[in-house]
């Protein structure tokens, strides 16, 4: 369960977390959405019979954006310059599996089914173009916590034509993303966001991800590497802004309600410290990667959506326990180095 806990600079972040492109690269061709094991259901199909490697595919302009109120708003809150005792680890995971590849984006296409580029999903089993707080908590889940029914989704990864999806439950850490971990408080319901850009840089990406792209001996990369050793997987990291401004669960943008902490302190702006989702993805494909790319493009063109539906006495029992806590937990909230803390869900991943 160890690992690195690097935090990346405010300053990378926030150049790298550009508003999105409303047009963007295409990949594939009409065998794109093939999976190893056949075609998908004609209900997740969507006409990519113009895609060729390199083609710029016009999309259709997002709908026009709102501001979303909190309700309650979080007021009178200023950012949390303490220093409580040092703890190591401050988080707890989510492990949610993939459950189907999309062309929608129900925060950026809103109502607009087939208007994004492909998207693989995970944790909520019905997010589609449609979906609302009110349809995503009547949904099922993919998360080992039924409470988490949070939408999660990324760019779709192919390899040549066939769809590489991620296998088993993927790991989405939360944790906390300013020094004093002792403040961070549940996110509000509803709240979502969109992090990185498929328009991003190589130099953007390397600065704002973690560990960029790696797999085998190769780390740091900003692009996939030109080969994984067999039998390895590549792997991504990339953190998320871990500052909410206190009024919006969403903004026209997808971003600007959120921000990434300054030297461990949100800005006065956004002075509300959240958890910090830091999705670590893996992807089942070796050899040779010339022919592996994203449905936004290039390596560096990866981002991915949060859409949040935790059942609110949940994410709040693993926030307090796991992140104030000062404890590495997994998705039940139990540290192993720290058994005496107990765990914050019981063996079915419930509230007791």
């Amino acid at each position: 369960m160890s690992r690195s806990s690097r935090l990346v600079t405010a300053a990378a972040l926030a150049t790298a977390a550009g508003p999105l492109a409303l047009t963007q690269s295409a990949f594939g061709s009409s065998a794109a959405e093939d999976s190893a094991s056949g075609a998908l259901p004609a209900a997740m199909s969507v006409d990519h019979s113009a895609h060729r490697a390199g083609a710029v595919m016009p999309m259709a302009p997002a709908p026009p954006g709102s501001y979303v109120l909190a309700d309650p708003q979080v007021t009178g809150v200023v950012p949390s310059t303490a220093t409580p005792p040092h703890r190591y680890f401050h988080e707890f995971q989510a492990n949610c599996g993939t459950t189907r590849d999309l062309a929608d984006d129900p925060i950026v296409y809103t109502g607009m089914p087939g208007a994004s580029h492909m998207h693989t999903f995970m944790g909520n089993t019905t997010t589609d173009a449609n979906s609302t707080p009110a349809t995503l908590n009547a949904g099922g889940t993919s998360c080992r916590a039924p409470a988490d029914r949070s939408g999660y989704w990324m760019s779709t990864m192919y390899d040549g034509n066939r769809v590489v999806t991620p296998i088993g439950p993927q790991v989405v850490y939360y944790r906390s993303g300013v020094l004093d971990y002792t403040g961070v408080r549940p996110f509000p319901p509803g709240l979502r966001f969109v992090v990185g850009s498929p328009t991003a840089t190589a130099e953007q990406f390397a600065a704002a991800s973690v560990e960029g792209w790696e797999c085998g001996n190769s780390h740091h990369n900003a692009d996939f590497p030109a080969t994984c050793p067999a039998g390895s997987q590549l792997n991504v990291r990339y953190q998320a802004p871990s500052c909410w401004d206190g009024k919006y669960p969403d903004t026209p943008d997808h971003k600007s309600h959120m921000a990434y902490p300054t030297n461990g302190v949100c800005p006065t702006d956004h002075p509300v410290a959240v958890p910090m989702p830091e999705f670590k993805m893996a992807f089942p494909v070796a050899g040779d990667m010339s022919q592996v790319h994203l449905s936004s493009g290039r390596g560096h063109s990866f981002h991915y959506d949060f859409y949040n539906v935790w059942e609110p006495p949940t994410l709040a029992a693993m926030v307090n326990h796991c992140v104030v806590g000062g404890l590495q937990c997994d998705a039940r909230g139990y540290d192993q180095t720290h058994p005496e803390a107990g765990a914050a869900l019981n063996t079915q991943y419930r509230l007791p």
